[in-house]
């Protein structure tokens, strides 16, 4: 068994989300390290909707430049709809430059922050989403 990464996603193809977990301290590179791995999954649809499930996180180690980096590359659909969930105020504030450097992207997509994640999957349009054990 592989020990679990600081920063990993799960595709739920049959749900058309995608599941971005973080655990403990996460970094620039290995958030950048899974966008491009998420990019030539076989198993993502760019299409697809999204959830970065933060609540594991203790602390996200990333630069105005590098969130403005990472929020400007064009790994999902404009179409696509992405929740972020951060109860701790510090990360929810990187959620919420995430998302505002999104919207002025040259390729927006539709991002939201959020404290819990019910109302992450409200807001998806999830709400009877399988989230036991998240």
């Amino acid at each position: 068994m592989n020990p679990r990464m600081p920063f990993d996603y799960v595709v739920y193809k049959e749900h058309r989300l995608l599941i971005s977990t973080a655990l403990g301290r996460v970094t620039w590179e290995e958030i950048k390290t899974r966008q491009d791995q998420t990019k030539t999954d076989p198993e993502f649809d760019p299409e697809f909707d999204q959830i970065v499930d933060l609540r594991s996180a203790t602390r996200v180690e990333l630069t105005g430049d590098q969130i403005r980096f990472l929020a400007g590359r064009q790994i999902f659909s404009s179409r696509s709809k992405r929740a972020f969930v951060a109860p701790n105020p510090s990360i929810f504030g990187v959620g919420r430059m995430w998302e505002t450097y999104t919207e002025f992207s040259s390729h927006p997509t539709e991002i939201r922050v959020f404290g819990d994640l019910p109302s992450a999957l409200k807001w998806l349009g999830r709400e009877n989403f399988p989230s036991s054990g998240r």
